[in-house]
């Protein structure tokens, strides 16, 4: 099995994300992007397998419309910075994937600026699709010439030229040779020609076989670009929708739906591929801007962690920050950020770092079969199995608590997200799901037992005493009374006063420490 098929990707803009001027005007190399090596903690806290660059290339605006395919752009530093990364998280275990822009170039393309010169007289007039010179361009070239998706600053290339095409495999020579760079992401790849992609597939194989190879798909039948002869891996654009807008229009139906038609037990068309996942990217706006009500983050991240597939999470994301589309204007998706000004205990964030360990620690939810147990509007369980294990996920986008139960063959099982026993009885597991939350079950909880010292904050017990005052999340204020073992179950029990109403309560010190949707149940505000 290739190391793509378990791991979990983190995505960069990097002119955003370093805060690069929005246009090239040249000068010297700026080495903006060297920041990202204060981000190796964040990453590795992350379990984070592989870094995937957008564009990073010597372009004219947005990285998309490249000048010169083996320069870093000066915007972001130099092709020394660049090497220095990538060895640096390598050295972390952490890959690089980069994006190659091979449908088109910028106007300021080197090729493209000597037809510009020369005109017919020029060897490069068949490098560019439908270039010719029966009239002028929308640009006022004394030529025409197709621009992708009807973008005259993007001028599409010929991949049909077997120049252009060896032009490009020898730019991906470069960055295996120079940068040591493991997996390409193909930009615009539904609008690419088939051949080239078999040809840089043989061409990056032979170089390296566990390269890693995919696509940006929108539409279509993913099976005609993620074969055996071209690219391993297609975005998922269907479920990247389905899991939003099941969310929004609360119906899982949608994306229990979309999975199962993608790698349902039950004869799913992709069950051999492995698609590339994502809830948002540089093109779309943040998930926190899509969802119509926040307290479903925590919901939608273990949908993504849990479903088939590979899954990735685009910069900062990952503490909810928030991000449109305006007017055309693709800016607010790509901010630049700085760690040191991220709040690392964020519930949302401190929820994905949970999720990143649960998934490294069981086989069977990174590539177990899917398969659905329980599907209503606002409640969803399936399972996970590889082999003789088996992981439960249980969703509930609901604003009230709701009962679920489901057959299964163990004794006993565990919630690893909120590391609290699930009651199992005849056969039967049976859940009480919080509003807005989400169970990862499983027969051994080798998350939660790891030494204390060993595991992130959010995962060490925290001590409650006689006295303490906690806030719940509806607003309500609270005094512990005590800690109390369970006869029956020697489970610890939490025992507190409503400091207005003075009505005693018991609640289980797991339930008592867990979250609802991404926000802790219990705040507390003394100690």
């Amino acid at each position: 099995m290739s190391w793509y098929e378990n791991a979990i990707i983190y995505h960069i803009y990097p002119l955003g994300f370093c805060g690069a001027p929005k246009h090239n005007e040249g000068g010297e190399p700026v080495r903006r992007l060297e920041k990202i090596l204060e981000w190796i903690p964040h990453f590795k806290e992350m379990n984070v397998d592989a870094i995937y660059f957008g564009p990073v290339f010597e372009s004219v605006e947005h990285g998309y419309d490249t000048i010169d395919y083996k320069m870093i752009d000066r915007r972001l530093g130099d092709n020394e910075m660049f090497k220095n990364i990538c060895k640096t998280l390598h050295e972390n275990g952490i890959r690089v994937i980069l994006d190659g822009v091979f449908n088109h170039v910028g106007r300021k393309f080197w090729a493209f600026t000597d037809i510009q010169e020369k005109g017919q007289n020029s060897p490069y007039c068949g490098w560019f699709q439908n270039l010719n010179f029966g009239g002028p361009s929308p640009c006022g070239d004394p030529f025409w010439y197709e621009g992708w998706n009807g973008h005259y600053n993007l001028v599409k290339l010929n991949l049909q030229n077997p120049d252009v095409c060896n032009y490009l495999l020898d730019a991906v020579r470069f960055w295996m040779e120079e940068f040591g760079i493991d997996g390409i992401r193909f930009d615009a790849a539904d609008c690419m020609d088939f051949n080239f992609f078999k040809r840089i597939r043989s061409f990056c194989k032979e170089r390296n076989p566990e390269f890693w190879l995919m696509g940006e798909i929108i539409h279509g039948d993913y099976n005609r670009w993620a074969n055996p002869e071209m690219l391993d891996s297609v975005t998922n654009y269907e479920c990247y929708k389905g899991i939003y807008s099941s969310h929004n229009d609360k119906n899982y139906f949608e994306i229990d739906y979309s999975i199962n038609r993608q790698s349902g037990t039950n004869g799913g068309i992709y069950r051999g591929i492995k698609l590339y996942n994502f809830v948002d990217n540089h093109d779309v706006n943040r998930l926190a801007s899509t969802l119509n009500n926040k307290n479903y983050l925590g919901t939608c991240y273990t949908l993504l962690y849990a479903m088939p597939g590979i899954p990735s999470i685009y910069y900062g994301s990952e503490f909810g920050i928030e991000g449109a589309k305006q007017g055309g204007d693709d800016s607010p998706m790509r901010p630049c950020l700085n760690i040191g000004d991220m709040d690392t205990n964020a519930p949302i964030y401190r929820h994905i770092v949970k999720l990143g360990r649960i998934y490294r620690a069981y086989p069977a939810l990174r590539t177990g079969s899917y398969q659905t147990l329980i599907i209503r509007n606002r409640q969803m369980v399936f399972a996970k199995s590889q082999g003789d294990q088996t992981v439960y996920v249980a969703l509930n986008l609901d604003d009230q608590p709701f009962d679920l139960q489901f057959g299964t063959h163990y004794g006993a099982l565990v919630d690893v997200l909120g590391g609290q026993p699930v009651h199992v009885e005849n056969n039967n597991a049976f859940l009480h799901m919080e509003p807005y939350s989400s169970m990862i079950i499983v027969h051994d909880d080798i998350v939660n037992t790891e030494p204390a010292a060993e595991l992130p904050e959010e995962a060490k017990v925290r001590e409650i005493h006689e006295g303490q005052h906690y806030r719940h999340f509806k607003g309500g204020l609270y005094t512990i009374l005590g800690v109390a073992t369970h006869s029956e179950t020697l489970e610890e029990m939490v025992v507190y006063r409503n400091d207005e109403t003075r009505e005693v309560w018991v609640r289980p010190k797991a339930m008592f420490m867990d979250r609802v949707g991404d926000v802790e149940r219990f705040t507390l505000l003394d100690d």
